[in-house]
């Protein structure tokens, strides 16, 4: 007596690859756009990560919810949890996540950064998941939370400012510190580091700083252009 392999039926069709490759395609569109506006503010994570974290989140979506499907069709004994495949996303963008953010001293920067790769990828998942109202609605709330909310509360808390420059004088240095001093401005890093050159030296330094309104960053911007022999490489 032969005993017949029972064949499984064929799960995707013609009509849902191209379905599921419109996920992927709108997946990384979407992450793109996020990606955008960190790309214009020159943050860590720009287009083409904020891009592929989209499309990945969204391919391994798609897997959870069909790859095993054949597997599971030819022995009913198997038991999978295909959401486990998707869990393991949060997992690995917070990996990613961890790699933009910056800790010095009191200062600890590329947070946001690190929550848009993370609400890039539900994202993602959702838009994988097949839930496309959902996917645009929470990239138009993550765009809103990172311009808009931003515009409207300019004002509120503390800004944090970084300033680099380079100079030959170091009398140049006190009278920095001492106009910030002054300002009642505070300073939560300061860094100098000394290059001799024959007779010279080059004082280059990094300054973190914390400010509350945008027109004080450009009080700060005029006085340190202001001062002579000096070269201002970096301001944000």
């Amino acid at each position: 007596m032969s005993i017949q392999k029972q064949v499984a039926p064929i799960l995707i069709t013609t009509a849902m690859i191209w379905e599921l490759t419109l996920r992927l395609l709108l997946a990384g569109i979407l992450g793109a756009v996020i990606g955008l506006d960190r790309e214009y503010r020159a943050k860590e994570a720009g287009f083409r990560t904020h891009f592929l974290v989209s499309l990945g989140s969204a391919l391994f979506m798609i897997i959870s919810q069909y790859g095993f499907a054949e597997i599971l069709h030819n022995d009913p004994t198997i038991k999978l949890d295909p959401s486990r495949v998707a869990a393991q996303i949060v997992s690995g963008i917070g990996f990613l996540g961890a790699g933009t953010i910056i800790f010095q001293k009191q200062f600890v920067r590329g947070l946001t950064t690190a929550a848009g790769l993370w609400a890039t990828a539900g994202i993602g998942m959702a838009i994988g998941g097949g839930l496309y109202g959902l996917g645009v609605a929470a990239t138009l709330l993550t765009l809103a939370s990172l311009e808009l909310l931003t515009l409207l509360f300019k004002n509120v808390g503390l800004r944090t400012m970084i300033v680099r420059f380079t100079t030959h004088r170091q009398e140049n240095l006190t009278k920095i510190l001492n106009e910030l001093d002054q300002r009642h401005y505070r300073i939560i890093s300061y860094k100098t580091t000394e290059e001799h050159h024959g007779d010279q030296t080059l004082y280059r330094v990094a300054l973190v700083i914390k400010i509350r309104e945008q027109k004080e960053e450009q009080a700060i911007f005029s006085y340190i252009q202001a001062l002579p022999d000096l070269t201002l490489t970096e301001m944000e």
